[in-house]
């Protein structure tokens, strides 16, 4: 078993845990509106803010530069659609709630100076998005009426989300991590799982009836 298939059997629950919240069940059923949505997008810039800060400050590092896509880098995209949900003051309006403030705290104590841990969260999010996250964009689509531009954070243009992850996948199977480094990253990505689902743990509490948030 390659250490990238490990990775994946290993973390299925926390993945499963991220994804099944009452938060996302509302909002892929179509039950939320635009402003139920539009708090997921205000809560990931500032995710996305740090971890692409830290991605430019590991793009020299041997072991962590080589996941650097440029390619991947979400920041302009979110700033589209932030204009369109928001309206032309959209950074004056966003404020991070405290799981989001907590994400961001350990973004900045380990994605900096440690690659495997800048490694961790960098998969965590990205591969996410290209899996999951299509499944989202037709929904925005279709339920909430949302075109490219709203939608844009989901979009990739010019990458072929099956042959990247493969590509992606053997990075992490050639990655020179004795036993000790994969231990520490695989617990890095749990926890990566974890900030996540507290995250938007927080967004159902914030947008949904008390009985759907948990």
């Amino acid at each position: 078993m390659g250490f990238a298939t490990k990775l994946r059997e290993l973390t299925r629950a926390d993945h499963a845990a991220a994804q099944g919240t009452g938060y996302f069940d509302a909002l892929l059923a179509g039950r939320l509106d635009r402003t139920g949505y539009a708090a997921l997008a205000e809560q990931l810039y500032f995710v996305y803010e740090t971890l692409e800060a830290a991605a430019e400050a590991m793009r020299a590092d041997p072991l962590a530069g080589p996941f650097v896509f440029d390619e991947l880098h979400r920041m302009p995209a979110l700033a589209t659609d932030l204009a369109h949900l928001f309206g032309p003051d959209w950074r004056a309006r966003l404020s991070p709630g405290e799981a989001t403030v907590e994400y961001r705290e350990r973004l900045r104590e380990v994605a900096f100076t440690w690659p495997a841990g800048f490694v961790a969260h960098h998969y965590t999010r990205y591969l996410g998005d290209l899996s999951g996250g299509q499944i989202m964009r037709r929904v925005l689509h279709r339920s909430y009426g949302l075109g490219e531009v709203g939608t844009s954070f989901y979009a990739f243009p010019g990458v072929d989300a099956r042959s990247f992850k493969q590509r992606y996948r053997q990075l992490l199977d050639e990655a020179p991590w004795d036993a000790l480094d994969q231990d520490r990253f695989l617990d890095e990505v749990s926890r990566a799982y974890r900030l996540n689902t507290a995250l938007v743990e927080e967004l159902g509490r914030r947008v949904l009836p008390q009985r759907e948030a948990a």
